[in-house]
């Protein structure tokens, strides 16, 4: 018989403690080091923007919740195992064999299980901790919460906004936490009662009766104990529950479900005492079942009792019963979405020329947007990049005072792409020394033209060249924008590239005092490490103590890291300050999904029922500091954070007036509210509940990935216009609805934009008597058109091919104006070139090759449905200097043969007989010149 191995009771205490501590310094080395470096980095990168406290306390936080939690979960789960072991301690076995490599080893049981026990405990106890730190801002907004944010309460619990967005949650993540804590103990006690015989349990041995059950007893009277509180808390999640017609409570949650779960919340804790009782009297393990089962079956007759009224008396009545439900839905998910605060006014949609009032709203005429921004995007990468490795990533709307008077222009950044560098200057030294950012910027009138058909430019070329008085940049360095992906040394020995020149570079160094300092040695290692550029940085010699890292220049990228508890517009726009700077605006919201009664949305990969634009963010292109401005002082979420990071925030009276008049209202939110005004502008719930005059975004033609055409809602549109009675001009934002199905508009969001209108938005309803064309049913309209499709269809097969812009619906007077710009686009050159305006009303239509002849024809065409500034096709003009006139009856066959070959070339053209049309076109032009021959 084998001699077994008895494994070692006890180890010398200071080696054991010895090899612990250099287990533990080498887990911190190689698990921490590289965390520390990261952290010192982010700290030197903080406060180079003056944001150190920030990056303090967030830290303070996140390790204090850590810490709390860690130690928390560590001294109960192992204080329960040592109550558990110590209960059991009579029936544990002395120990336990086990053969390893062919040879018996005996195990002690009790010190295997406590190492066991430690080593569970601590990596349970770190898994724990990590998650809730991850949570902090849940728990940072519960402790700073503002007490009292306004009268808004609940119409079911009666409890005040604070509670939902910030108490509730809190309280979750702590239920949660101690739930998990409650299953593993109850599994913990599971664990030994196995160990210490959990098969002469089960066989009903006498021994075994009575003390196994008792730490299982304890354990579970604490997991019903949580089940409560989970339960009671999960009744004030009925608010947040989204159902087909609407959100919130409903009749049967109002009078069935929420009492329920209060007698399952008593029957737990009735269960949780009876647990108890079981432990303290000769416990057995029938009435652990006998503890849960009240519960079970209140929980059960719940979901009856909810099923049969929801069936037999809600459903009959629906309407009746739940009337006073939706309105509390449609009262709290307006109030959530800001669309309480929206203006309803009337707008007539009237058809006539003089509806249109041209003379009285000529500012509107003249700021109609002709370039669409991805035509234009094409245009300048062809006429602006000046060099392959320069793009244009977005094109911006804005306002400008142009020589005395409120233009509406399209700006583009002019950014460096390192990724188009030719390959063989792609390496360490031209990519992060010498070419370090984008130069300058382009801007152009919404509706300037040269004769070609190419954007009239106020700002362009490199360097910056500027055709208005008073508009000038000063600083046209790009170092921060949304290609800048990219860390770069700056104020090395080595020049920066800042422009091409001719046949040589313009070279500069950075000015600016942004970035981290690289100082010693050390410091650069340490730069090195976190920036993954260890094998260069140490070791160049063109960069010194001065020198300094740019990083995170993406302000998308850079926002988030200085506060990612708020949610970002994709789409950051670029200022011209007064002072020449440029800087990018980027719109940041607070949102949730704890606002009672309001129904949920889907932003991005979130679902929210709240949102608010409360910061505007700026961001230096030159040097990166980044401000956040307060624009709205009544948002609790915002509020709260004030209070977390005071240093943070600015009021919107510190931003300057040279920033502050370009603000705008953010197309994020704008889409937000237009999807939720859709459903929630009815506000009767008679009228709600069956979807009488629901309402959908307007649908529009746009291009596919692969160049054809599809229908995709309308965006908010820019526009400088006169609303409605009122006098002056406003830079408003513009989203038009249709009924649903439908194509005919129905009204008409605005958002306003400038001066105390700021964040306001008004709504205009069309007369649901009168049918207005939607943007499809202008765009059916053009094609309809002979003469106008005709010309498109024939542009498209000559080596070319027709781009239609975005179809703008414009308010002016008591009528819409629809706006169109179509380019032609040559198959060899991504440069389209503006060939068409076309401009129609209700019941008029009109085009030409400028948007003046295009405005003079729809509003000078008498009565006639159509006019056309340009006749189609263009058959050359008589000569000026043709022969004396012929004797009529000469003259008479041949114009009549001319004006035969027009109306059949137009007929075929339209059927689409382009070959056939062709031919009649070659007739065209020989009966003209035929007419122009001297005789």
């Amino acid at each position: 018989m084998p001699t077994s191995i008895d494994w070692p009771l006890k180890q010398p205490h200071r080696r054991r403690r010895r090899f612990f501590i250099l287990l533990a310094v080498l887990a911190l080395i190689v698990f921490g080091g590289r965390t520390t470096v990261s952290y010192f980095v982010d700290l030197l990168w903080f406060r180079s923007l003056g944001y150190g406290s920030v990056f303090s306390k967030t830290l303070v936080l996140q390790w204090s919740i850590f810490a709390l939690f860690a130690v928390a979960t560590f001294i109960v789960l192992y204080a329960s195992f040592a109550a558990l072991k110590r209960a059991h301690l009579p029936d544990l076995p002395s120990s336990h064999t086990i053969f390893f490599g062919g040879q018996p080893v005996r195990l002690p049981v009790e010190p295997v299980l406590r190492l066991l026990a430690l080593g569970g405990s601590v990596v349970i106890a770190l898994v724990t901790g990590a998650g809730m730190m991850a949570e902090w801002p849940t728990l940072a907004l519960f402790w700073y919460a503002p007490r009292a944010i306004g009268s808004v309460v609940d119409p079911i619990f009666a409890k005040p906004l604070n509670f939902f967005l910030f108490i509730l949650p809190a309280w979750q993540l702590i239920s949660g936490w101690l739930l998990t804590l409650a299953i593993i103990t109850c599994v913990l006690a599971i664990v030994f009662i196995l160990i210490t015989g959990g098969a002469g349990a089960l066989a009903k041995r006498r021994s075994y009766l009575t003390l196994p059950w008792r730490g299982l007893s304890i354990t579970f009277a604490f997991l019903l104990l949580i089940l409560a509180v989970r339960v009671y808390l999960g009744r004030y999640d009925l608010l947040f529950d989204d159902h087909t017609v609407f959100g919130g409570v409903t009749y049967t949650d109002a009078h069935v479900t929420l009492t329920g779960l209060l007698l399952v919340c008593v029957a737990l804790v009735a269960g949780a005492v009876a647990a108890v009782v079981n432990a303290m009297t000769v416990a057995r393990g029938r009435w652990l079942i006998a503890a849960i089962l009240p519960a079970a079956l209140c929980f059960a007759g719940v979901r009856v009792a909810g099923w049969w009224m929801s069936s037999f008396i809600v459903k009959p009545n629906e309407l009746v019963r739940e009337q006073p439900y939706i309105a509390h839905n449609i009262l709290m998910t307006r109030q959530a979405y800001g669309l309480d605060k929206f203006v309803q006014r009337e707008f007539p949609a009237e058809t006539t020329v003089g509806a249109a009032d041209p003379a009285n709203n000529q500012p509107t005429l003249q700021n109609i947007r002709l370039w669409d921004w991805q035509a234009l995007q094409d245009t300048l990468r062809q006429i602006q990049e000046i060099r392959t490795y320069y793009d244009f990533p977005d094109i911006d709307i804005d306002r400008y005072v142009i020589d005395g008077t409120l233009r509406q222009v399209m700006l583009a950044t002019r950014e460096l792409n390192v990724e188009k560098l030719p390959e063989s200057s792609r390496n360490w030294i031209n990519e992060k020394l010498i070419y370090t950012h984008g130069y300058g910027i382009t801007m152009n009138p919404v509706n300037g033209f040269t004769t070609e058909g190419l954007p009239t430019l106020f700002l362009s070329n490199m360097p910056v060249q500027s055709t208005v008085p008073g508009l000038n940049v000063t600083r046209p360095e790009i170092y921060f924008g949304e290609l800048t992906n990219t860390d770069v040394y700056v104020k090395t020995r080595q020049q920066e590239f800042d422009y091409p020149q001719g046949q040589s570079n313009n070279l500069t160094s950075y000015q600016g005092n942004g970035g981290i300092a690289l100082g010693g040695f050390v410091r650069r290692i340490l730069l090195a490490i976190d920036r993954g550029d260890l094998g260069k940085l140490p070791f160049s010699d063109d960069v010194n103590a001065q020198s300094r890292l740019l990083m995170r220049r993406n302000v998308r990228d850079r926002v988030e890291a200085l506060a990612p508890f708020l949610t970002y517009d994709p789409d950051p726009y670029m200022v011209v300050g007064e002072d020449g700077r440029l800087s990018w605006v980027m719109d940041a919201f607070t949102t949730s999904d704890q606002y009672p009664y309001s129904t949920h949305y889907r932003l991005g990969d979130d679902l929210i029922n709240y949102m608010r634009n409360s910061v505007k963010v700026v961001i230096d292109a030159y040097d990166g500091s980044t401000t956040f401005y307060i624009f709205d002082n009544q948002d609790p979420i915002l509020a709260a954070y004030r209070n977390i990071f005071p240093s943070l925030f600015k009021d919107a009276a510190a931003m300057p007036f040279g920033l502050r008049k370009h603000m705008r209202y953010p197309e994020l939110l704008l889409k937000m509210q237009g999807e939720v005004y859709g459903l929630y502008h009815m506000t009767d719930p008679a009228v709600f509940y069956n979807r009488d005059d629901l309402w959908t975004v307007a649908t529009e033609l746009g291009m596919s990935e692969g160049g054809g055409q599809t229908t995709q809602p309308m965006q908010p549109n820019f526009v400088m216009m006169k609303l409605p009675d009122e006098t002056g001009m406003e830079f408003v934002e513009i989203l038009p609805f249709t009924p649903a199905n439908r194509n005919n508009l129905i009204g008409w969001i605005g958002g306003r934009s400038d001066g105390e209108h700021y964040g306001t938005a008004v709504v205009y309803n069309f007369p649901k008597n009168k049918l207005v064309d939607g943007p499809l049913q202008i765009e059916a309209r053009i094609d309809q058109n002979a003469q106008l499709s005709g010309q498109l269809t024939l542009w498209n097969q000559q080596g070319s091919h027709v781009r239609r812009g975005t179809l703008l619906v414009i308010p002016t007077g008591r009528a819409l104006l629809y706006a169109e710009p179509i380019y032609l686009q040559a198959e060899r050159s991504p440069m389209p070139e503006l060939r068409l305006v076309v401009l129609a009303l209700q019941d008029r239509l009109a085009y030409g090759s400028t948007f003046e002849a295009a405005l003079t024809a729809l509003f000078a065409g008498g009565g006639s449905s159509l006019a056309s500034a340009e006749p189609q096709p263009r058959a050359a003009p008589p000569s000026a200097g043709a022969a004396a006139p012929q004797p009529a009856v000469e003259l008479k066959p041949t114009i009549a043969e001319a004006a035969k070959d027009l109306a059949d070339y137009q007929r075929l053209t339209a059927e689409g007989k382009l070959g056939e049309a062709g031919q009649k076109l070659e007739e065209l032009k020989r009966a003209i010149d035929k007419l122009n021959s001297p005789r």
